[in-house]
């Protein structure tokens, strides 16, 4: 049984009641085209996904007359998957567990996130980052320092000052005093109280800068000769690439 004409003009707002319709659905997500069983979708009762399609639905259609959800369609496939035989998708588990939280389908949240990738993010990664001060606020200050030194430059430099406990807090002050450079320049992150070390956590600002579609690498900063500190213990330099 087809769904009926009266949804098919070309963005038209559904305002009939789901119980009307055939229980076979078609659904158009982001472009990309499914048919499914209108109980599979409702599966869950309390997640988003059901919601959209009980009651009087806020949906609109494309010009085939199919349900448009404006998410990316690749990955509805997986979330169809474990709706359709509880399936727990083992590729593409960050992109998918962005899904099933917006669709709020809990039940797969709570399996996402005991597979590694997603229980090493957010429960050993994220946790660490939360203990180091003005994480956040620091990966932006850094980008901003970068893009301000990027004219006419195909990479640019920022300073970064690493300390992982507060005595080094305080040698790191002092070596910053003797260094010869803008010290409003240099980005300071920690000190922390976790067990991760200061090579773990640079590799966490590379991959965060990096996520925001940054090129990006890292050297230790070596001061000029005379320098009465080991600025390698405390200072890095982390290159952007433009182009």
């Amino acid at each position: 049984m087809s769904i009926s004409s009266e949804h098919k003009p070309l963005g038209k707002q559904v305002t009939g009641s789901l119980h009307t319709l055939s229980p076979i659905v078609e659904l158009n997500v982001g472009g990309e085209m499914y048919t499914t069983m209108l109980s599979t979708l409702k599966k869950h009762p309390g997640s988003k996904l059901a919601e959209m399609f009980t009651g009087q639905p806020k949906l609109r259609t494309d010009s085939e007359g199919r349900f448009f959800i404006d998410r990316p369609g690749t990955y509805f496939k997986y979330i169809l998957e474990y709706l359709r035989s509880n399936q727990v998708p083992t590729q593409c588990i960050q992109d998918v567990y962005k899904e099933a939280l917006f669709y709020n389908i809990e039940p797969l949240i709570k399996q996402l996130e005991d597979s590694p990738q997603i229980f090493g993010e957010l429960v050993a990664r994220r946790q660490f980052l939360a203990r180091v001060p003005n994480y956040s606020e620091n990966i932006e200050l850094m980008i901003r320092i970068a893009r301000a030194e990027a004219v006419a430059a195909r990479q640019s430099s920022v300073i970064v000052c690493v300390v992982r406990t507060e005595e080094d807090a305080a040698r790191c002050q002092d070596a910053l005093n003797s260094l010869d450079m803008d010290k409003k320049s240099v980005v300071k992150f920690g000190p922390w109280k976790a067990v991760p070390s200061i090579f773990d956590l640079l590799e966490c600002i590379q991959m965060d800068v990096e996520a925001k579609g940054y090129k990006i690498s890292f050297q230790p900063h070596v001061a000029e000769k005379g320098f009465r500190f080991k600025s390698h213990d405390y200072f890095y330099k982390f290159l952007f690439t433009w182009w």
